[in-house]
Parts: C-alpha cells; sequence; structure tokens
C-alpha cells in the first residue's frame, strides 16, 4: 500500500482499526489471476505477539485449494470514505481529493482443523453479537448437534499469520487548521460516511472545534 508518511498510522492503531473493523476483502492468486472473496473476521495473537486473522469461507470456494500455508495472501479492510471538492476549502487552487481509512494485512493462510473451526464460529459469532447488547446473544448451542455438524461441514476454516501491516488513514492531516475545519464541516452535513470522516477529522484536531465536536458526535452516535 503506498501510504504517504503524513496519513500512516502506526502498527497498533492499524491493528486496532482491523479488529475493531471486522470485515474485508481476503485476496490471493491462484497462479493466472487475483481471487478474492469479502468476509468477517476476528484477529487473535500467538504466543509471540503475532497477530492471527481468523475467518471461514463456503468450502467450494476457490480460496480454499490456494491455502498452502506458505503463500502470502492480503486482507484489505476499508473504514468510511467521502469525496472532498475542492469549493470546500479557504485556500485557493485546491483539487479534488478522497478522505478515507484502509488497512492491508498480509501473510500465509492455512487450514483449521475441524475442532479449531468450531471455535471460530462461536468466537466469531460472539464479537459481533455483541454489538447486539442488550440482546441475548445467539450462540452455536442454540443449534440442535445434527443440524450444526451438517452446516459446519459445509465452511473451512481458515487463519492468517499477519506478516505485514500497513495503513492509511487521510484525513487531511497535512492541510492548515483553517482547510481542515473547513472540509470537517462540509463532510458533516453529507451522507453517513461523509459524517464519520467529519468525526475523525474533529477528533484529530478538537481544538480547532471546541464544544462544536462534542455536538457532532452525539449526532452521528
Amino acid at each position: 500500500m503506498y501510504t504517504p508518511p503524513f496519513f500512516k498510522p502506526d502498527r497498533a492503531a492499524s491493528l486496532k482499526f482491523a479488529g475493531d473493523r471486522g470485515f474485508g476483502t481476503m485476496c490471493a492468486f491462484d497462479g493466472h489471476k487475483p481471487v478474492a472473496s469479502p468476509l468477517p473476521f476476528y484477529l487473535t495473537y500467538a504466543a509471540d505477539g503475532t497477530p492471527q486473522a481468523a475467518f471461514h469461507v463456503a468450502r467450494h470456494n476457490p480460496l480454499v485449494k490456494l491455502a498452502d500455508g506458505a503463500t502470502s495472501w492480503l486482507l484489505a479492510i476499508n473504514g468510511p470514505d467521502a469525496y472532498v471538492s475542492p469549493d470546500w476549502y479557504v485556500s485557493p487552487d485546491q483539487v479534488p481529493t478522497w478522505l478515507y481509512q484502509s488497512v492491508h494485512l498480509s501473510g500465509p493462510v492455512r487450514l483449521l482443523s475441524d475442532d479449531e473451526l468450531a471455535v471460530q464460529i462461536d468466537t466469531l459469532s460472539d464479537k459481533f453479537e455483541s454489538w447486539l447488547l442488550p440482546k441475548t446473544p445467539w450462540t452455536s448451542g442454540k443449534m440442535t448437534a445434527g443440524r450444526f455438524e451438517t452446516l459446519k461441514k459445509a465452511i473451512v476454516g481458515l487463519v492468517m499469520t499477519v506478516e505485514e501491516v500497513e495503513g492509511s488513514f487521510k484525513l487531511n492531516q497535512h492541510k492548515s487548521d483553517a482547510d481542515h475545519a473547513a472540509i470537517a464541516t462540509a463532510l458533516g452535513e453529507g451522507d453517513a460516511d461523509a459524517k464519520q470522516i467529519s468525526q475523525l477529522m474533529r477528533r484529530a484536531r478538537p481544538q480547532v472545534f471546541g464544544h462544536d465536536t462534542n455536538k457532532l458526535e452525539r449526532s452521528v452516535s
């Protein structure tokens, strides 16, 4: 991933973003063309601290045959994004641009055992069910054993050993306070993604916005 220095988050921030998002596009190369699938995942860590991205795919997904435990794959995780018009800047002679958050994780992928897959299914559902609290979380224990085992046979568990972490959080960090504030204000009137970008920009320079930052965060929460 090409990332100018002023847009580059540190490793910890990139991993936190990826883990919080929990959804991305897994990409591999079959020798002739790229193969990709959008999928949910969760991050875990090996005993030595190495990040691991755990996920599963349908048994007939072409990615399954490419998981040799040695060849590097890419997991692309994107957050909110928003178009920026040059007309919104205070400074003259600006050009159109796009603001966004994105993280790429790469490393080899191996197949999981049947026991590992069972743990992964429960861990993955626990992660996303927690987003729905106070709803009582769904668990695989709510299914009959036979039905769960049948459905489990239709998927294959995999895990990526993350060897490289790349991130780009492009939020106009290189612009003046006046331009930063002007863009954040304009985006605050846009769609859901634009509002999220605006909130991130306000958090980055709260001193520029004063009490308006708190007001915006309440409005999009």
